[in-house]
């Protein structure tokens, strides 16, 4: 028996996991949407309809968890009458739908990461091709992912992504290009380029990297002022794009490059193609090109045969290369991938251990770098408002994983640029003083 009403024929997006993720299901809704149906992204319970959609992340074991748990949450919902569907996609049900299928059954249909014309049809709507590129963003309006590739063809021992997302998929320039050019007709400013890895780009397509060719087009786009990208492998890296960073004032002086370790047996085990040489090299080449860029990395600890030498190996980099931004991982043992052959002989503990001390150490050189912005001035992009504050980024910046500005005034316009005055430093923030509103890039 029902013990809410609900609102019939209205389809709940929840996403889990990446970025990647949020653009899956940003186009699950506009394909929806054209097809006019009522569709909603994470709505509170009391406004979220009669069919759900999670889209899960299978990436590691605490992401696989949270989403078993919303899945058995809403199987819960659907037992009590509280929802009439439910419908299960991305990458857990890619990887382990017959374990999926047999554990859980009272989910309706369980679909992968390359079934969204399925996925359609379940949901009574069909799969527009002329739709190529459009969606309906959930970020907030003046920012948005624009996906530039899908899957991966990288061999890493640790990562089960090519068995989620498949090989390496470019966009065409000229789709992507059309896309940002929607992006901006909305209203975007800010495009956060994503993929599995970026560097790869153009491979398939056109036999050569072409990232450096797709950006210099993008940044013919009227309406879109910042273009940032993430998720950049080391090896291979196409160094003419740090021209493009340099030469380009709509490119944001930021990279995120996924580094993982830096001792060479770890590196050579997790099969990353490289070695500490060549990625100090490319770092100082970074540096060297494009002044004052900010680096993001994300490391790996714990992973198997990991000795107090590599990791004491990894602690000392961290503290000479002095990245602006750093997160860190502890090892997950992932089924069907290179490295589970190998034993998970580091404890959970010592992994946890490790992964603190890393993020001990950012921490200090966070709170160093931060307070030799006070007394500068910078662009900042205005995201939102937070009791009497407003909240803004600057260009070395990314929403939700990076640092923030906290400035004070009476009104600021959300996802327009100001110019602000540093005063005050903390570990990972900034408090600024409003010198200009509507600051020109130019």
């Amino acid at each position: 028996m029902r013990t809410k009403r609900i609102k019939k024929n209205k389809i709940n997006i929840i996403t889990m996991g990446c970025s990647k993720n949020i653009y899956d299901s940003e186009v699950l809704m506009g394909q929806l949407k054209a097809n006019g149906k009522e569709v909603t992204h994470e709505a509170a319970p009391e406004e979220e309809g009669n069919v759900i959609v999670i889209n899960t992340c299978g990436f590691i074991d605490n992401a696989k968890q949270e989403s078993i748990d919303t899945i058995l949450e809403y199987v819960g919902k659907k037992e009590k009458g509280e929802v009439d569907k439910v419908f299960v996609t991305g990458c857990l049900s890619e990887r382990y739908k017959p374990e999926l299928q047999a554990e859980i059954p009272d989910v309706d249909q369980y679909f992968g990461t390359r079934e969204l014309p399925q996925l359609l049809k379940a949901l009574r709507a069909d799969y527009k091709r002329e739709l190529v590129g459009e969606r309906l963003t959930t970020t907030p309006r003046h920012y948005a992912y624009l996906k530039i590739s899908e899957g991966c063809d990288r061999p890493c021992s640790f990562c089960a992504i090519p068995l989620m997302r498949g090989g390496h998929r470019s966009t065409p320039i000229e789709e992507l290009v059309a896309e940002a050019k929607s992006l901006a007709a909305k209203g975007v400013r800010e495009l956060i380029l994503i993929a599995q890895d970026l560097t790869y780009y153009g491979l398939d397509l056109y036999k050569k990297r072409e990232l450096a060719r797709l950006l210099r087009a993008l940044v013919k786009v009227e309406g879109i002022d910042w273009i940032r990208l993430h998720y950049l492998f080391p090896t291979g890296f196409p160094e003419e794009v740090l021209d493009v960073i340099r030469e380009e004032p709509k490119l944001c002086n930021y990279i995120d490059i996924p580094l993982q370790h830096i001792s060479d047996p770890v590196l050579k085990s997790m099969r990353r193609g490289t070695t500490m040489q060549k990625t100090n090299r490319i770092l100082r080449l970074m540096r060297e090109k494009v002044p004052g860029i900010a680096i993001r990395t994300t490391l790996i600890v714990g992973y198997p045969g990991e000795t107090e030498e590599d990791f004491e190996t990894l602690k000392q980099w961290v503290k000479d290369m002095r990245f602006e931004r750093l997160g860190c991982f502890t090892y997950s043992h992932e089924e069907n991938t290179h490295a589970h052959n190998l034993e998970d002989d580091v404890p959970q503990k010592v992994k946890e251990a490790r992964a603190a001390e890393i993020m001990a150490l950012q921490q200090e050189i966070s709170a160093d770098l931060n307070r030799q912005m006070v007394g500068k001035r910078y662009t900042v992009m205005v995201d939102r408002k937070e009791g009497p504050m407003y909240v803004a980024r600057t260009q070395y910046d990314s929403p939700d994983v990076d640092n923030e500005v906290l400035i004070q005034a009476e009104f600021l316009r959300i996802g327009d640029f100001a110019e602000v005055e540093i005063t005050d430093a903390t570990d990972y923030d900034l408090v600024g003083r409003l010198i200009t509103e509507h600051a020109s890039l130019s």
